[in-house]
């Protein structure tokens, strides 16, 4: 490695609430996984979004299964983001989203037709300067994201092969880099498509995600959900694991480590080692490391309140917020795959 940059360590170490120093964001937190809950939770945080606001979603590879429910999104475009749009990029691998003709394919597959869908980077690429990084100085984006006045962080919080798990951070920080540089920057070093892993993987992709965050801010907002939790991130498709961690419900914030970090805390306090299959997939890739080496960068704040709207506003504990969850996952009434039942 030389004389370069040395990623940091403990990746794969879990560092309790209690143990954590500094201030504190707001995070909401509804158990209501449905329209009305979807709703509900990005009134606590809209307020941000201004003028073009792009909305920052993980569309999934072709008839992949546990992905949004595209309900859910139609109903939040037709009564709160009426001239909104859905960003994406291609895809760093070859799969159903790698040239912007076969993505557009796919988002009709996955239903994704109630709204514009930007391929940021369909017709290039655009950089962000990243202030602090010692891995990039510049991130390579879609060349339109710059267009965008504000951004809507809606995300599928899941695992993940490579980065344990995708939050917030792994939506914008992979999603925002373009299909072949920014990805590339992220995860290559010559000869080696893959080959940067662990820490510093996370640590890369957090940088890249603070470029974006860093463009847009103050008019950034964060929407988690917890819902059809497989190990395996949505760009695995139909091949992802099977979901078996239970679902929890939607958390959101202005602060992309506070919300991050929770839907993280709410996973480790299920009852009865119900998250016990997406803490081992955390902890073997080193994933936790998106978290210490976001608060390293001054991206947020680790500790937080966490405000129970289905409460009057309660303030709980993570153990409190999932201490009625039954630790066995049971599909919802939004499993029922729009794609698959059209074309089959």
């Amino acid at each position: 490695m030389g004389n370069g940059p040395v990623p940091g360590k403990d990746g794969n170490k879990y560092i309790p609430f209690e143990e954590r120093t500094g201030e504190s964001s707001v995070v909401f937190f509804t158990r209501d996984l449905s329209e009305e809950g979807l709703k509900k939770i990005y009134d606590r945080v809209s307020s941000v979004l201004c003028g073009k606001i792009a909305v920052k979603l993980h569309t999934g590879e072709a008839e992949g299964p546990n992905i949004l429910p595209r309900p859910w999104v139609k109903e939040l475009f037709d009564t709160r983001l009426k001239d909104a749009t859905i960003i994406e990029t291609n895809t760093y691998y070859e799969g159903s989203r790698y040239t912007t003709e076969a993505h557009r394919k796919t988002l009709q597959i996955n239903g994704w037709t109630f709204c514009p869908v930007d391929i940021t980077d369909a017709e290039g690429v655009a950089t962000l300067p990243i202030k602090g990084g010692k891995w990039f100085t510049e991130m390579h984006v879609g060349k339109s994201l710059p267009s965008y006045d504000s951004l809507l962080v809606l995300t599928h919080f899941k695992g993940h092969v490579q980065g344990g798990f995708g939050g917030s951070n792994k939506n914008i920080g992979i999603g925002c880099a373009d299909g072949r540089i920014g990805k590339g920057e992220i995860h290559s070093r010559p000869g080696n498509m893959w080959d940067i892993r662990e820490e510093e993987l996370m640590e890369r992709i957090s940088e890249s995600t603070k470029a974006t965050i860093d463009h847009f801010a103050p008019h950034v907002c964060y929407i988690n959900t917890m819902r059809n939790m497989s190990v395996s991130c949505d760009c695995e498709g139909p091949g992802a694991e099977p979901v078996v961690t239970p679902d929890v419900g939607i958390l959101a914030s202005l602060d992309i480590l506070a919300v991050d970090n929770a839907c993280v805390d709410l996973l480790y306090n299920l009852p009865k080692g119900g998250g016990k299959a997406l803490i081992e997939r955390v902890e073997t890739r080193h994933g936790l490391r998106q978290l210490s080496y976001m608060k390293e960068l001054g991206m947020g704040n680790d500790r937080y309140t966490l405000i129970d709207i289905d409460n009057d506003d309660a303030v709980i504990t993570a153990a409190e917020a999932v201490k009625d969850v039954d630790p066995e996952w049971k599909p919802d009434r939004y499993n029922t795959f729009w794609g698959r039942n059209k074309h089959r």
